[in-house]
């Protein structure tokens, strides 16, 4: 039993340790231009709550999105939503590669 508890206290430190740095890694201020582009991608997989406190706005999800617009459009790239920005290349890492095969029994 102490085994067990001594383990859970560890975990627990571990936990702390990884909200601490990830409150660190928070912008303390609104990003803007490439630098939010960069974070927004970064964090996309995360959801956009995630991205948008990590890219300073808070919980202010209408104001982060509005301005990841506008950043992007500012370098020519056009998004509707986040997800937009994550790549194929972020998707198979994910999920680990991708099926190629014939689209039915009968026919290669």
């Amino acid at each position: 039993m102490k085994n067990i508890t001594a383990k859970i206290k560890v975990l627990g430190e571990r936990v702390k340790r990884v909200k601490r740095k990830i409150r660190f890694m928070a912008s303390h201020s609104q990003l803007h231009g490439i630098e939010l582009i960069d974070c927004a991608k970064a964090n996309a997989k995360q959801g956009i709550e995630t991205a948008t406190e990590l890219c300073g706005y808070g919980k202010n999800i209408n104001l982060f999105q509005a301005e990841l617009k506008k950043a992007c459009h500012d370098i020519g790239v056009e998004i509707d939503e986040l997800s937009d920005l994550i790549t194929t290349q972020q998707t198979l890492r994910k999920e680990g590669g991708f099926e190629i095969a014939p689209e039915s029994p009968t026919e290669l």
